[in-house]
């Protein structure tokens, strides 16, 4: 081989050599780590973490005030109205069952312009014993109403009794404040029929003492009266024989 031959061959070879060099092949990838960009993605993944365990506490909370609410709105398990009005029920058939001069303004008023009516000297005897009679069988009859109540109000303590422990009883259990006010409400309403069952014994009692002293107040009225008519000459009082002795 020539010279020049060798010299044409040997630049043929250096450029292509320098070709291969200057053209990789497609296969080939270079893999590049950029630390600032790591970072901050690293920091927006945490920022998305914070944000979706915000979200989760926030739904739990929420959850969990609806829980509550829940438990503040219901209704309390048990009520005592229905025995409470039965009691009550029962004190207020027996005041309008009062016998005689019953618990009526009207009635009052009518009764003491007759029966408990000033004595005169003109009222016959027959008016007088017939007033005398009713006066009695009033007080009497007002004094048996007072025992009757009496006694329904002490068979309502056992009955309130009950009540109150059980009332008690669901107010200490309530789990929202709906069932606690409604049991405070339930207790209100058992010292109210309490209360109730207290003013119709003191006020039966009182008409039975208001009557029996209108009754004494009366007799002396009308003793006065026919004293009055036995000492007036021309009364009509005509002295009779009388035999004690056989």
């Amino acid at each position: 081989m020539s010279r020049s031959k060798l010299r044409n061959f040997g630049i043929a070879g250096l450029a292509a050599l320098s070709v291969a060099m200057a053209c990789p092949p497609a296969q080939a990838q270079w893999v590049v780590f950029d630390p600032n960009n790591y970072a901050q993605n690293l920091l927006t993944a945490a920022r998305s973490l914070q944000q979706i365990n915000n979200q989760i506490t926030s739904l739990q909370r929420q959850a969990q005030s609806l829980t509550n609410q829940a438990r503040n709105l219901a209704n309390l398990p048990y009520s005592s109205l229905q025995q409470l009005q039965q009691s009550i029920q029962r004190t207020e058939t027996l005041l309008g069952q009062a016998q005689g001069v019953a618990f009526n303004v009207q009635q009052i008023n009518q009764a003491y312009a007759t029966t408990y009516a000033p004595a005169t000297g003109s009222t016959s005897q027959q008016t007088l014993i017939a007033n005398a009679q009713s006066r009695w069988q009033n007080a009497v009859l007002a004094l048996q109403d007072a025992l009757k109540i009496q006694a329904t109000v002490v068979g309502n303590i056992d009955t309130n009794r009950t009540q109150t422990t059980a009332l008690v009883t669901s107010s200490q259990g309530a789990t929202g404040a709906l069932q606690a006010t409604q049991a405070g409400n339930q207790l209100l309403a058992l010292q109210a029929q309490q209360l109730a069952d207290l003013t119709a014994a003191v006020a039966a009692q009182g008409r039975a003492q208001a009557l029996e002293s209108a009754q004494r107040a009366a007799a002396q009225d009308q003793g006065r009266a026919q004293l009055s008519q036995f000492l007036t000459p021309g009364s009509g009082y005509q002295p009779t024989d009388i035999t004690m002795f056989h």
